[in-house]
């Protein structure tokens, strides 16, 4: 009952989330002064947060659940290595080159984690 409007909203949300770590990651780079706004630094920790409430929703209505189904455990441990990354591209990288490479690196793991999604194993 609650599967067919949850899953939109969270894929909605996934790319909503995507879309702002990457204008984030731009403005960053271009060191603009959109990224002092309030909006930059509130929105994306509502996004996160609503995701990974519908994250964990989903896991509930599905009853696949991390660390004991392999995919979502992939999933898990993606999520927390794209934290990471993201916080050393955005937040913690000294050097414009490191916050570039993490940057990147962020986004890369970021597409593992859908692929892992789509195809429900963790070796997409």
């Amino acid at each position: 009952m609650i599967y067919p409007w949850l899953k939109p909203l969270h894929i909605f949300l996934v790319v909503s989330t995507y879309a702002l770590f990457f204008l984030r990651g731009i403005w960053r780079f271009r060191e603009s002064p959109l990224l002092q706004h309030r909006w930059s630094k509130t929105v994306p920790h509502i996004v996160d947060t609503l995701l990974l409430l519908s994250a964990i929703a989903l896991a509930i209505t599905i009853h696949q659940y991390p660390f004991v189904d392999t995919w979502m455990t992939a999933k898990v441990l993606g999520l927390l290595l794209y934290i990471g990354l993201g916080f050393v591209a955005l937040h913690r990288g000294t050097r414009k080159v490191t916050r570039i490479y993490s940057w990147l690196g962020a986004q890369a793991v970021f597409l593992y984690i859908v692929l892992v999604a789509i195809s429900h194993n963790p070796i997409p």
